[in-house]
Order: C-alpha cells, then structure tokens, then sequence
C-alpha cells in the first residue's frame, strides 16, 4: 500500500512538473524591462518592453502592445535556438518518461509481470531525471543570457537592461517537482538496483548468496558438510532407492506351484 501511495504521488507530481514547462514555453513575458515617463520617472510607467521564446513586444501606457515575431528557424537568435531545442528536447523525454511510469506503477494492470514493472517504472524515472536536466539547461541558458546583459558594467546605446520573468520561476519550479517524481519512483523499485541477497544457514555458520540479475547460485540451503551433495545434485531420491521402497511397499504374490509347495 505505501509503494502504491509513494508512486501516485510521484506520478502526480512530476505530471505537474511537466505542465508547468509546457505552459512556460507559451507565456509571455520571459524578459521584461519598465521605462519611466518623463525625467526617467519610476512611479509613472510609460512602456514596457518583453520577450519570449517567439516574439519581441512593446506595450505603452494605453495597453496597445505590438509585437515582432521572430523569423524562420534558421535566423533566430542562436541562444534562443538553444533554448528552443533544449526545453522541447525535454518534453520529449518527459513524454516517454510518463508513458513508462504509467505501465510501470504498481497500481496498473499492463506492462507485465512485477519484476517488469519495476523495470519501467526505473526507466520512466531516469527519463524523467534526464529530461528535467535539459530543460534546467535551457532555462539556465536564458538567464546567463539576460544577466550578462543585465549586470554588465557598460552596454551599448540603445541596449536595454532587462530583467527575469515569472515564466522562468515556473519552469524552474516544474523542474523541481520533476525531480522530486523521480525520487518518489526510484524509491519504490530501488531492489532492482540493489536486489537482497538472501542468507543461508548450515552447521554453525552462515552463507551470503551472490548477487546475480534475478536468480541466487543455489537455489536451496546449505546442509552439514555430510549431507552438502544432495544440495548439488538435487533432493530428488535416486533410482536405486525408489525401487528398494516400491518392493518394500508392493505385496509379494506366489504362483499356483509355489503354494503348493
């Protein structure tokens, strides 16, 4: 009951972690920067300039915004590529992460046997990890982008200083339940790693099995040292000794002749 708990709740939440990616690629305002009005006024906003991952806009103090979309792929500002390719990278292994969670988890009657389960859901759960590193990359990408520019002693005339959005913080966060998802996962199949070896007494001592993938070396217990080739060789009595118990147990019947005798 409480492996099934911990991956419903890992479940839900690196599905949350992923929505929140998915919706900071289609937010607005992932850099923006405030003008003042006349005199470089802070308390009278006029403009506002901000960006996404498609568009560059300009909304003035009526609330008419216009915006540039950015060109084919092939001319786009390359560390906006980069973020591109690594978030959608991302989701693409978030996607397959989540379809093999879902056939893994305990709670659900496809994808095999349970040692297969566990297999998945391990699998869904390295996913998960790989795909939430690349989208933190992307992430990261865009803020060393803006903060160089950001916190630069000196910049260009007509370079403006912007600063980071909520769109950000909120894939930054999905990444987090991400991670904590494929914890909660690896939890729960951590013996496909690391299987328990199963110890065995004989005499006065002890025997630790191997570890091998799936099966022990042998598969009963030890005995005394003067009964160890029954272990080997199997419990299964010989044949020798099947027939002397059959003729004990089956009744002796005399011929016609022999009763007369």
């Amino acid at each position: 009951m409480k492996k099934r708990l911990i991956q419903v709740l890992g479940f839900l939440m690196s599905s949350l972690g992923w929505l929140f990616v998915l919706c900071s690629m289609a937010m607005d305002y992932w850099r923006i920067v405030q003008l003042g009005g006349q005199g470089g006024s802070f308390i009278i906003k006029v403009a506002w300039y901000w960006s996404n991952l498609w568009k560059d806009c300009f909304t003035d103090s009526t609330a008419v915004t216009n915006c540039r979309d950015f060109p084919v792929l092939w001319s786009v500002t390359p560390y906006v590529q980069g973020v591109r390719g690594l978030l959608m990278c991302g989701l693409t292994l978030g996607f397959f992460a989540i379809v093999l969670c879902f056939l893994g988890m305990e709670c659900t009657f496809i994808g095999g046997a349970e040692k297969t389960k566990d297999k998945l859901l391990l699998a869904g759960a390295v996913f998960h990890i790989a795909g939430s590193v690349s989208d933190v990359s992307g992430y990261c990408l865009y803020i060393n982008r803006v903060a160089r520019t950001t916190f630069a002693a000196t910049v260009g005339p007509g370079v403006l200083r912007y600063d980071l959005g909520p769109p950000i913080f909120l894939g930054l966060v999905g990444c987090f339940l991400i991670l904590l998802g494929a914890l909660f996962y690896a939890v729960t199949v951590y013996r496909v790693i690391f299987p328990e070896r199963q110890v065995y007494a004989y005499g006065g001592g002890t025997y630790m099995a191997p570890r091998s993938r799936g099966r022990t070396l042998y598969t009963g217990y030890y005995k005394p040292p003067s009964m160890q080739y029954g272990s080997y060789m199997g419990s299964r009595p010989s044949n020798s000794s099947r027939i002397s118990k059959l003729s004990q147990t089956t009744p002796t019947k005399l011929s016609e002749r022999d009763a007369f005798v």
